[in-house]
């Protein structure tokens, strides 16, 4: 090839190159918009901890990146959001390990029945290498969880009259999501499990479709829940973990920059909404009980755990060992 040649070759190569950069650089410009979509009334911790998310995200990537927070189930309940993350929409959505067990079996351990004395342990499990197993493993299924750590506060019981043993669950219609471990939960109790989607449980409530709900105290306060029934029970029956999940494919295709951002700031908000929740709780039983109600303890929180403790044989599906794991790593220092 002579010197002409060859410089033509340089050229094109050269101009290749520079295409190139081009379009990884238009692609890292490029507008991401996302919607965040939950089930939670827009004055919860969780929606102020999602609006930061959203926020801080916009401020991070500089304007690149547009989350838009969709509270109170605008965009529908959390088990279709998490089907339409699924197929690859452009969605964010609270999600329960539960739900997330539907793809992924052995994540729904991270939702038992009495999983752990204190909801502070939950972060040993978020470092272990058995949640990274869990998200490799919903990657897989196209699922992409991007914090773990949203916790909205442990759930207790809102009735139509105190429950303080095991024998008070008896026959008792609560609505549950639908989720197998919350129905296990509560059939283990005696009490007699109702699916309702949680845009339906104010008006199951005041027309006696339900006796109960479950769900933390703030997520009981912030839905008025308190205008319908005017027991609660301190029941502490899940430490209520939420994760914030989008498509893996979604996820994958964004800049490396990008994807740190996303991951970063799910963490951060996850940390704060820890906070928040945990100063939401200790005000909000005194704001039950200015509008009556009356909040009672259980009599014996060890028969409550040993009524439950069967749960957790209940899922044939799950890894062997699953559980002996979870508890070494609760065990740890």
């Amino acid at each position: 090839m002579g010197a002409s040649g060859r410089s033509l070759a340089m050229g094109i190569a050269a101009a290749t190159v520079v295409a190139a950069l081009a379009v990884a650089g238009a692609a890292d410009a490029q507008q991401v918009n996302l919607r965040f979509a939950h089930n939670l009334a827009p004055t919860e911790p969780f929606n102020v901890a999602a609006e930061r998310f959203a926020a801080n995200v916009g401020k991070s990537s500089n304007g690149q990146i547009r989350v838009t927070v969709f509270p109170g189930e605008q965009l529908g309940p959390n088990k279709e959001m998490l089907e339409l993350v699924k197929q690859g929409g452009n969605i964010i959505t609270l999600t329960d390990a539960g739900y997330i067990g539907d793809f992924v079996p052995d994540f729904g351990i991270l939702q038992g029945p009495y999983l752990m004395k204190d909801p502070a342990d939950f972060a040993k499990l978020l470092r272990s290498p058995l949640y990274a197993d869990l998200v490799a493993k919903a990657k897989a299924k196209g699922l992409m969880p991007l914090a773990f750590n949203w916790y909205i506060g442990s759930r207790h019981v809102v009735s139509n009259r105190e429950l303080r043993t095991v024998q008070d669950f008896r026959g008792l219609s609560i609505r549950v999501p639908p989720i197998p471990m919350y129905v296990k939960t509560f059939e283990a109790l005696g009490a007699r499990p109702v699916t309702l989607q949680w845009s339906e449980v104010y008006t199951g409530l005041s027309q006696n479709v339900v006796d109960a709900a479950e769900a933390p105290l703030p997520t009981i306060f912030g839905n008025r829940l308190q205008e319908v029934r005017k027991h609660v029970s301190l029941t502490g029956h899940f430490a209520a973990f939420l994760g914030i999940t989008m498509n893996a494919g979604v996820f994958d295709r964004m800049s490396e920059a990008h994807r740190a951002i996303l991951l970063k700031e799910a963490a951060d908000s996850g940390e704060f909404l820890i906070r928040s929740t945990i100063e939401k709780e200790r005000s909000v039983r005194a704001d039950l009980e200015k509008q009556g109600v009356k909040v009672v303890d259980l009599a014996d929180v060890a028969a409550f755990q040993e009524a439950t403790a069967s749960v957790y044989g209940g899922f044939p599906s799950w890894s062997p060992g699953l559980r002996d794991k979870v508890q070494a790593i609760l065990a740890a220092p």
